[in-house]
């Protein structure tokens, strides 16, 4: 018998965590990860949070049983998501609703869906995006094509190329956008723009997939929610995928949710039935500890003002670090070339350096960012943001020079 896993091909290491393994590998003292997509306090560490602590002490003491849930997650978790995620306006005789593991699984089991409903549908991405959104429409077997989304010399959206390009989306396309906090740009649309948007999408009767991960990092957890609800009031059908894994700080309990908006209650119903036999047949059923101590945090007063006031700290940790790295590039290089970084939002931003710059940074200064030069916000602090500015100027004067 010839051996079955030999005929297995290599597959290629993925980008962000092979920075973490060069990273681990560095012995010098003074290294600086900034590639990694988790929160750091200003010690280098992932805290549990407060509420998330409270309520894990109280479910320990007062859980009846381990026994699964429902198919689809538990409806407690559901409807205190639907509530976060899309508001008291929320149609929830149009929403139908899956528990997953983390965003990853909401991402997959939105786009199976979505493969289901439309088999020949174009997914359309925005260039950058988070590498996994191309890796998973290519498991699927599902096509996918790029759209325009962030210039590089101006350092903020390129409403002009996104347009352009999404004019091109067809009748029950895919078109996949980031709800707040853009990964890796921390660019995001103006109000004005998604109103564009909706109304583009709404016009080539084409589906959103919104993929929100970062609620409460940007300027608030209403604020950061805007976007997917205005596409919500404005379109027939929109898909969600969203995580708790950033903003309650459960990277590791994979708690995720997927959302599908229809038109009507009857579609809504078709779309319910299929999500939970998508949950059956890719893990039955979603991992509950981490959705349960999202839910208790939600419907607990007590609890939910704790959550909201240490999340309150982590976003505005987050601006202070980006309106020093500013200020700090800006007199390191006495330009203001990098001033878009005190005006993005979220854990990321791209500095818009060369891979060969940013392979010097990891060489000469210790400092580990993506090759795109994609940033971690949230891996800085108050010694290493003079550290990264000094580097960032020394390599630009160096490859000026050469």
């Amino acid at each position: 018998m010839n051996p079955v896993l030999s005929n297995l091909k290599p597959q290629p290491a993925d980008k962000i965590l092979h920075i973490t393994q060069l990273f681990r590998a560095d012995p010098r003292a003074e290294k600086v990860d900034l590639g990694v997509g988790v929160y750091k306090d200003a010690t280098g560490h992932t805290p549990v949070m407060r509420a998330v602590r409270a309520a894990e002490k109280r479910l320990a003491e007062t859980q009846p049983t381990k026994a699964y849930t429902a198919l689809a997650g538990d409806p407690a978790y559901l409807l205190a998501m639907a509530k976060l995620v899309l508001g008291r306006d929320r149609p929830l005789d149009r929403i139908a609703a899956a528990a997953t593991p983390g965003g990853t699984g909401a991402l997959h089991q939105a786009l199976e869906l979505a493969r289901a409903a439309t088999p020949g549908a174009t997914l359309w991405i925005p260039e950058p995006t988070w590498p996994n959104h191309p890796s998973i429409a290519r498991h699927l077997g599902i096509d996918h094509r790029g759209y325009r989304y962030f210039d590089t010399e101006t350092g903020e959206v390129d409403e002009a190329g996104l347009l352009a390009d999404l004019a091109g989306v067809a009748e029950g396309d895919i078109v996949l956008l980031h709800g707040c906090c853009h990964n890796p740009t921390g660019a995001n649309p103006t109000a004005a723009l998604w109103d564009r948007i909706a109304d583009l999408l709404l016009e080539r009767k084409a589906v959103a997939l919104v993929d929100i991960a970062y609620q409460g990092f940007g300027d608030g957890i209403e604020e950061d929610a805007a976007a997917t609800r205005l596409l919500v009031s404005r379109l027939p059908e929109v898909l969600i995928a969203a995580s708790c894994s950033k903003n309650f700080g459960l990277y590791r309990d994979r708690a995720g949710i997927v959302f599908a908006v229809a038109a009507d209650s009857a579609a809504r119903d078709l779309a319910q039935d299929n999500l939970a036999a998508l949950n059956r047949v890719n893990y039955s059923f979603a991992p509950d500890h981490g959705a349960r101590i999202v839910t208790m945090i939600l419907e607990d007063k007590d609890l939910r003002a704790d959550w909201e006031a240490e999340l309150r700290d982590v976003r505005d940790g987050m601006l202070a670090l980006r309106e020093q790295l500013a200020a700090a590039l800006r007199t390191a290089t006495n330009s203001d070339r990098f001033d878009f970084v005190a005006r993005h939002r979220g854990m990321f931003s791209r500095l818009g350096l060369t891979q060969a710059e940013v392979l010097r940074l990891r060489a000469e200064f210790a400092i580990y960012m993506v090759d795109d030069s994609r940033f971690n916000v949230a891996g800085l602090n108050a010694e290493s943001v003079p550290r990264l500015a000094s580097a960032v100027a020394e390599v630009l004067r160096e490859a000026t020079v050469a």
